[in-house]
């Protein structure tokens, strides 16, 4: 473990793909339209106003995580949602491929690891810890640039 890794800000708000938002407002007005055919005798504009919301609601809170590295005095912290760890808690750091994803979420997975998966993004990293008081083991952070994350926590990673 590096005696004193330069830490850097980082921030990235892990949301779902920019056509899930079109696809869920096509089923939203599609279901619309037919509550409204089904049922003519109610205000025409009902069955709009009742479902749209639903997708949009749903694809913002699938899209509410944020991954930051926030540097201090203490070395930095890094937070993923509402978890925290500070930077001198991190023995070292891993990229995960999308292509060992399936790998590393399954078999290989302790059960006591913190794990903060989003199906539609790729690559993770594997951020293994050194505090004996820990339960946990490591985390697996979903990421779109986990070369970018594991550099703004002080590390090097091969390949970019």
């Amino acid at each position: 473990m590096p005696s004193a890794p330069e830490v850097r800000s980082y921030s990235e708000r892990l949301r779902v793909p920019l056509w899930w938002w079109g696809a869920g407002l096509a089923i939203a007005i599609l279901l619309a339209v037919e509550v409204n055919m089904g049922a003519p005798g109610l205000v025409a504009w009902l069955p709009y106003v009742l479902l749209i919301p639903f997708p949009a609601w749903g694809l913002l809170w699938l899209s509410r995580l944020q991954v930051e590295v926030v540097p201090g005095a203490g070395g930095g912290e890094l937070r993923v949602g509402r978890a925290h760890l500070p930077v001198e808690a991190i023995a070292r750091v891993a990229v995960v491929p999308a292509s060992a994803k399936s790998a590393a979420l399954g078999r290989q997975l302790d059960p006591a690891a913190f794990v903060q998966n989003r199906t539609w993004i790729g690559p993770m990293l594997l951020i293994v810890l050194d505090d004996p008081e820990d339960p946990t083991p490591y985390w697996l952070v979903s990421t779109r640039h986990p070369h970018d994350l594991a550099a703004a926590l002080g590390w090097r990673t091969t390949a970019s």
